[in-house]
């Protein structure tokens, strides 16, 4: 789940969110530059994984945090200017959490003008009551939430359900199951939802969760913090984010590259017999550009290294040993 936080530590000091500064025109500015490398960001998402199609209902799983937030405004403003007509519904499960404001999202939604349903369903008390103290909620309260949200999807005539999972999240997911679940894994831009009747996309996996946090406080979206998993701090996944917000201060472009790899895989390079056919491995004759060049050195990749190396402020793997 969502919860209000500042921007990452990592963010440059140049990218100090608009609201703060002293100047409103400059304030202006950089927020509008920020809108527009959002929208081009989930724009080319979009068209990448071909997430929205004409006719399509949209509905953007709200949870009052700010990616969420984030997702919603920016399909908004898409809407009006792509090139297929689609519409959106706004959805909020409330989940029953104690002092839980209610009234927030209603009156936001609103004021906007967005059609919305929130839907009541206290799935807190089971999960306090299933989990003992201490633990990990935010499988069980996953799956719970998965369900109820699935039924709504198909009552409101939705044709596909939005996330608001950002790059961040898939990255950290790639290593938690890298790490734990012994997988080359992470959450996809598309896919088919596990009760195969709803396609779930993520129209933010572009897009960077410090400039998530920048533009909720710039357009000052009303954040509703989590408190049920929210203040879990020994979780996992809070410390592979910690790991990877290091990587990104001490090697700026590490992440750039870990999330093009994501991208981009060659299964004949790797170790899986369901997606490459080793068995039918013969010698043709015929060059293979994606070929193993057995004893030589990979030249692309010892160039990319020199790259990284050579760069202003680079630590090299040694220093880090």
């Amino acid at each position: 789940m969502e919860r209000a936080s500042p921007a990452p530590d990592d963010a440059p000091a140049r990218e100090a969110a608009p609201a703060r500064s002293r100047d409103p025109r400059k304030a202006e500015f950089e927020t509008n530059k920020l809108r527009k490398r959002l929208r081009r960001l989930v724009g080319q998402a979009i068209a990448d994984y071909a997430m929205i199609g004409q006719g399509d209902r949209v509905m953007v799983c709200l949870s009052g945090g700010k990616d969420s937030y984030g997702l919603l405004d920016i399909l908004l403003t898409l809407k009006d200017a792509a090139p297929v007509q689609f519409d959106v519904i706004a959805v909020n499960l409330d989940q029953k959490q104690p002092g839980f404001p209610a009234d927030v999202l209603p009156r936001y939604l609103a004021e906007r003008g967005v059609p919305y349903r929130i839907e009541e369903q206290d799935t807190y008390s089971v999960v306090r009551r299933v989990i003992p103290e201490g633990g990990t909620m935010c499988s069980l309260c996953s799956r719970l939430r998965r369900g109820v949200l699935y039924r709504v999807a198909q009552e409101v005539g939705a044709t596909k359900i939005a996330l608001g999972h950002h790059r961040d999240d898939l990255m950290a997911t790639f290593f938690l199951n890298l790490f734990f679940g012994g997988k080359l894994k992470t959450m996809p831009p598309k896919l088919l939802s596990d009760d195969g009747r709803n396609v779930v996309i993520r129209p933010l996996a572009y897009v960077r969760e410090r400039d998530l946090a920048r533009y909720a406080e710039a357009m000052a979206f009303p954040i509703i913090p989590c408190n049920l998993c929210g203040s879990q701090e020994h979780l996992q996944r809070k410390q592979v984010t910690a790991m990877l917000r290091e990587w990104e201060r001490r090697h700026p472009g590490r992440l750039d590259s870990i999330f093009s790899a994501l991208s981009t895989v060659t299964p004949s390079h790797l170790l899986d017999r369901r997606l490459h056919d080793f068995a039918g491995v013969r010698a043709t004759g015929a060059p293979d550009a994606e070929g193993d060049m057995a004893f030589d050195v990979d030249t692309s990749l010892e160039a990319a290294i020199e790259r990284t190396v050579a760069a202003p402020g680079a630590i090299t793997i040694a220093a880090d040993q």
